[in-house]
This record gives C-alpha cells, structure tokens and sequence, in this order.
C-alpha cells in the first residue's frame, strides 16, 4: 500500500465497487478499497441461496441506473460473475482480508488504521459496508472463553459443525436454512411463530423442517451458556441441554454502530448514518454508500447509483 490515497472505499459490495470503478472511469488516481472477506459481495456469496434470484428493481422498487455499471435481473451465480468482470476490467487497488479499525481525521486528511497494523491517509472516504457487522446481543453472558465459536454472523462456520442458530427473523431463518445443506442444524426461537419473515422464507424453512434437515427448538428461550471442553453448552428453558460446536445469534442486524460512531457520524434513531442528498456523512469528506443506508435493506442498483453519485460529487471536489 501507499502511504496517501486520493480515496477510501471500505466494503467490497455493489456500493464500494461502484465507487471504485466510476473512480477509474473519471480518471482518478490512487483509490484504493478494503473488503474484510475473501472476496468481493460477501453478503450475496455467503448468505444467498444457490440460484436465488437477483432483481434489479428490488421488491418492486423502480430504480433506473445512472452510472456506468450495466445491471439486470439475474441469479446469484450470474451477478458474482458480472462483479469479478468488472473488477478484472478495471484497474483499482483492492486489499480483501482486511478489516478497517478506525477513521479519524488528522487536519484535511483522514488517517486510517486496519486490524493489521497498516496505516494510510486518504483525502476521501467511502465507507459502503452492509448491516451484518453489529447485531443485537442476548441479555445472558456468554462466555469470552467462548468467543470464535459464539458468532453473530455465518462467515466463520465450516462444514460438518453442529450449530445452533437462535433468532426468529429473516436472518436467521436464511442462516438456518442454507447452511442445513452442509451442517446439522437445530433453530432456536423463543415463539411458536415466525411472524416477521417473508413468505419465500417461511417456504424455504417448511421445506427444511419436512425433510428433517432443521431440528426445530421453538417456544423455548435460552437460559444459559457454559464451557464445556471449548464447546458451548446451551440450558434451555424446556428444561433440555445440548452442546454445539457453534452458535450463530441473528437477534436482530443493525447498522454496526461501534465502527460508525469510531468514525464521529452522527446517526438517527435506528443506528442509520444521517446523510445529505450527495451521500455525505455528518463529517465532511466521508460519505455513505449501499444496504447501510436503509433500515429494511436497499437493492444492488441503489447501490451502484449511491457509488456514481459520490464519485461526481468527490471528483468535482478533486
């Protein structure tokens, strides 16, 4: 890496890859983009189903695209292809398997530290990550002894495991019902009814409790969680115990408001980063992109509408 980047982007999906490539497509130079994952679009790779349908006009919302990223309905598969196209095509500097820890400006620039160690300056920053990265926590203490095998997301989970997945939303029943293809899954929800999904997933998680590939743990909440030789042990209010190799809490996703606050934006009630019409934060030259923007989430194509937007706006200011 440099030591100085024109600009930032932090978040490898639709947002952040838009704002890279109409970066390239305007001529600016040194731009850079961090991706905590492996790879680009985590969210559509980890958490889609295989051939789930991707549409541009998101839940039926009209958005026409306005920048230079041509985008239609699709699958999963055919929208990660058309993400590595463009990454390939396009010449920006892109570090994945690295974290960003921290934001601050120092004078006109802003100093960013990663979970490596590296530090570089950028006079703008992109920060486009998705709502997966600070969800609700349960009110019981759960064990630091515990920690890499206690997750609130799936990006960690291996093949095989035996894992616990607790929580009655779409998160959960997409966690549960996807990684039922590789692992023994058992579902936790405190209710009998799962009253906040959507219909596609309540077909999804029917199916998945017929063919007996989710064990159904409903009506019954958590009371504890203890060590039990590195793996958690769960006490269950029927009176039950059973031990995991993991758990996956999905309690409720919120915008990660520890890293944004890191960052000094001022955020709404609902965690969601306050903006002006060009996508600028509260604090001058950084600016928000993508699902962070919407507390139901947003689409792909709003997305790489919000990446074009701030470019122009960036690239008039350069």
């Amino acid at each position: 890496m440099k030591e100085f980047y024109n600009i930032a982007i932090i978040g490898g999906g639709p947002g952040g890859i838009a704002s890279a490539v109409e970066s390239v497509i305007l001529g600016i130079q040194d731009v850079i983009l961090f991706e905590k994952g492996d790879g680009h679009s985590t969210t559509i790779r980890k958490f889609y189903k295989d051939k789930k349908r991707v549409d541009k006009d998101y839940k039926g919302q009209k958005i026409e695209l306005n920048g230079n990223i041509y985008f239609c309905d699709g699958t999963k598969e055919s929208t990660l292809d058309l993400f590595d196209k463009i990454i390939k095509e396009n010449c920006f500097e892109v570090h994945f398997n690295t974290e960003v820890e921290s934001i601050k400006k120092k004078g006109d620039l802003f100093a960013i530290q990663t979970a490596n160690n590296a530090t570089i300056k950028a006079k703008f920053i992109v920060i486009s990550i998705g709502k997966m990265g600070q969800p609700n926590k349960p009110s019981y203490p759960l064990p630091s002894s515990l920690k890499n095998v206690i997750n609130f997301n799936a990006n960690t989970t291996q093949d095989g495991e035996k894992i616990l997945v607790v929580g009655g939303g779409n998160s959960a029943v997409e966690y549960a019902c996807v990684l039922s293809q590789t692992n023994p899954i058992t579902l936790n929800y405190r209710r009998t009814e799962f009253s906040r999904i959507n219909e596609t997933n309540q077909d999804n998680l029917n199916v998945c409790l017929q063919s007996q590939k989710i064990t159904p743990k409903f009506g019954i909440d958590i009371q504890k969680i203890e060590d039990e030789k590195g793996k958690p042990k769960v006490y269950f209010t029927d009176d039950s115990s059973e031990i995991f190799d993991r758990i996956i809490y999905a309690i409720g996703g919120i915008a990660p408001i520890d890293f944004l606050k890191k960052c000094n934006l001022q955020l709404n009630e609902d965690g969601t980063p306050i903006v002006g019409d060009d996508h600028q934060s509260s604090v001058d030259g950084i600016y928000i992109a993508g699902d962070i923007l919407f507390k139901n989430g947003g689409s792909i194509a709003a997305a790489l509408n919000h990446g074009f937007h701030i470019i122009q706006s960036i690239k008039a200011r350069l």
